[in-house]
């Protein structure tokens, strides 16, 4: 027993065997509900059903003389009601036509009854032994002036109102059965099977995401489950491409460090050999030294930014209360010798003060004051503005640029892919965006048109 004990809890913990269990609850607890006004509808119909009979055999006594009316007679009248004694009441008269009435134990008045008192009276019948005598009151069912009252035993009714119950039981477990078995099949076909192969499949792609073979079969289903086999089609597409994009940038990682060492040399050779041409005798020579530097200079910077992107992971920044205005200070001081022709317009509180990694925050805004300076070619205006809204502190940066191009907004963050620059490594944006999310936060684009771009970083900081 202690065996089976485990696989029949890990039954009963199924969907299948719960909504196999709850159908059959749902279908007797509506039996119930019909059973209720069924069997009090069975009661009274069973005391109407006396009170016409005795009425007709008190028809019947008044239509003979009374000394034609033998005692075998009236003890036969009696019997066919199916009662102990009949008593009839009209507006002049009130009299008892047969029997002699014995002990009552409860009385009923079949003219003054409620659905509530009818359910309850039943239930009564049911719980009560056999053996109790009842009087039972109602109007007679062809002479509305006439009541007709009854005593009789109620062993009858209660055994009759056993044998009714007994045959709703029955058919109610037929029913629930029944119903049970088509919902549960209904339910496994559209529901408890789709659902069982997603689960699968989502394990089986979980062990192995890279392998395409395993992403969910789109289905053409319109209802839930078809928008969830499309929806998570796609989500495992996009991991798969994610996957392959982190695979080609490792590999990239790895060629650029294998080579980085000796293209550093071949580069440095090629500056010194460059600064010699700046002295050259030949005007032309003379000017195009500075571009060949540049140039040089460009793809050092490149090789390295793309090898520290791929070898670098995202740091766990540490909390520490700093003002933000120093901090941005540094940043204009660090880029101003590079991008003389910006005019840079700072509106940070001196007292704005918030709960971060200084160095990562430091990196954040000078990257994208980076972009902003170069989106301006080195002359234009440079905003940078701070706020706090509530526990949140926002950090516009903005440039007066000619705004991003729809490709770069296309791929805005993606690395290698969003630079709007020629020549661009297209990192600085997916940087700020990994170093704002390591804190909580995010980085996202708020205008970019004709009069320039803006981005806005939040960075979740508690108030001091």
């Amino acid at each position: 027993m202690q065996r089976n004990t485990p696989g029949i809890a890990a039954i009963f913990r199924s969907l299948s065997a719960r909504l196999l269990v709850l159908t059959i609850l749902f279908v007797m607890l509506g039996e119930v509900l019909i059973y209720v006004p069924s069997i009090a509808r069975h009661r009274q119909a069973y005391l109407e059903q006396r009170i016409a009979s005795a009425h007709q055999a008190s028809l019947v006594t008044e239509a003979m003389p009374p000394s034609e009316l033998l005692p075998v007679l009236e003890h036969g009248m009696i019997r066919h009601a199916r009662v102990m004694a009949i008593a009839l009441r009209r507006r002049d008269a009130s009299y008892l036509l047969f029997g002699e009435p014995p002990p009552i134990d409860a009385s009923f008045d079949l003219n003054a009854v409620t659905p509530a008192g009818l359910a309850r009276d039943a239930f009564v019948t049911l719980l009560a032994g056999e053996g109790r005598v009842i009087r039972v009151t109602g109007t007679a069912p062809l002479d509305a002036e006439t009541t007709v009252e009854i005593i009789l035993d109620e062993t009858v009714l209660r055994r009759e109102m056993l044998a009714y119950s007994w045959r709703i039981f029955t058919l109610s477990m037929m029913l629930s059965l029944i119903s049970a078995a088509l919902v549960y099949l209904s339910l496994q076909w559209l529901m408890v099977r789709p659902m069982r192969r997603i689960v699968e499949n989502l394990t089986a792609f979980s062990a192995a995401p890279g392998d395409a073979r395993r992403v969910v079969p789109i289905s053409d289903r319109q209802d839930e489950i078809g928008v969830l086999q499309r929806e998570l089609a796609s989500l495992q597409r996009s991991v798969r491409a994610m996957l392959d994009q982190k695979e080609r940038l490792a590999g990239v990682g790895e060629a650029v460090s294998k080579i980085n060492h000796d293209l550093r040399n071949m580069l440095q050779s090629a500056v010194l050999e460059s600064d010699r041409l700046v002295n050259s005798s030949d005007p032309a020579v003379r000017r195009a030294a500075p571009i060949l530097i540049n140039a040089i200079d460009r793809a050092a910077t490149l090789c390295a930014k793309t090898l520290d992107y791929v070898r670098a992971e995202t740091p766990e920044p540490g909390r520490d209360w700093f003002a933000l205005l120093p901090v941005v200070d540094e940043v204009r001081a660090g880029l101003r010798p590079a991008v003389n022709g910006v005019d840079w317009r700072i509106d940070v509180a001196p007292t704005l003060r918030l709960l971060a990694d200084r160095d990562l925050v430091h990196r954040i805004i000078a990257n994208l004051a980076r972009n902003a300076a170069q989106a301006m070619n080195g002359s234009g205006r440079l905003a940078i503005s701070a706020r706090r809204e509530g526990e949140v502190v926002q950090i516009d940066v903005s440039d007066s640029g000619a705004g991003l191009p729809p490709k770069a907004r296309e791929n805005l963050f993606k690395p290698f892919a969003g630079s709007a620059r020629l020549g661009g490594s297209g990192l600085g944006l997916p940087i700020a965006r990994d170093l704002a999310r390591a804190h909580g936060g995010e980085v996202r684009l708020l205008r970019s048109d004709a009069t320039g771009t803006t981005f806005q970083v939040e960075l979740p900081s508690p108030l001091t």
